[in-house]
């Protein structure tokens, strides 16, 4: 969007190789960040060290926002999945922005309020429904926002893991493993760690 490309003028742009961690649980919160480029993970860990993934990000997400609502340390960690272009504000930076660029306040709100309807739905996803109908829920709303439409079905490209999926949907990695199989042999799906091919949307509601 045009306030991005605006934005990207004025604030400090860092690179991120693959792996490479942008900030870590508890470090100081007094940035706020925009992904231009890439991927990047964002992560809490349970008390025994099981890694519970919050969300992955593309480009034109906002991360690190609740800077601006008084936040002092950071909550969760920020991981870039693969090579990652990032415009990164202070605190200061960002609430002059606010302040002055009325369109980029409301751009900010709404893509802070999509951030919150995903971990809202998730949440609810988490209460009432099964492990069988997690993963047919993350594989639908996966291809609605990150799809494109071919002549064979949606192809998405994220790059997950069964691993990763697991700690996306609170199940087991054979779980994952289970259900992908089930879905690979009724022709829902195709998959490999690079894509998944949605042939039947309608399968997986």
């Amino acid at each position: 969007m045009k306030e991005m490309e605006e934005l990207s003028k004025m604030t400090t742009m860092r690179s991120c190789i693959k792996n490479q961690i942008i900030y870590f649980t508890d470090d100081p919160s007094d940035k706020i960040y925009f992904l231009k480029k890439g991927k990047v993970k964002l992560s809490r860990y349970a008390a025994d060290g099981r890694e519970i993934i919050v969300a992955f990000l593309g480009p034109g997400e906002i991360f690190g926002e609740l800077a601006i609502s008084g936040q002092h340390q950071r909550v969760e960690t920020a991981e870039a999945t693969e090579e990652s272009l990032i415009c990164i504000l202070s605190v200061p930076q960002m609430e002059m922005m606010l302040e002055k660029n009325p369109k980029f306040n409301l751009s900010v709100t709404k893509l802070i309020g999509l951030r919150l309807q995903k971990v809202e739905s998730r949440l609810a996803s988490l209460i009432f429904k099964s492990s069988d109908q997690r993963i047919h829920s993350f594989i639908y709303d996966a291809a609605i926002e990150h799809g494109k439409k071919t002549e064979q079905g949606v192809e998405v490209y994220l790059r997950l893991t069964h691993e990763n999926i697991a700690k996306l949907t609170a199940t087991a990695r054979p779980t994952v493993s289970a259900v992908f199989s089930d879905l690979e042999k009724r022709n829902v799906i195709e998959y490999n760690r690079k894509r998944i091919l949605v042939k039947d949307m309608n399968a997986l509601k």
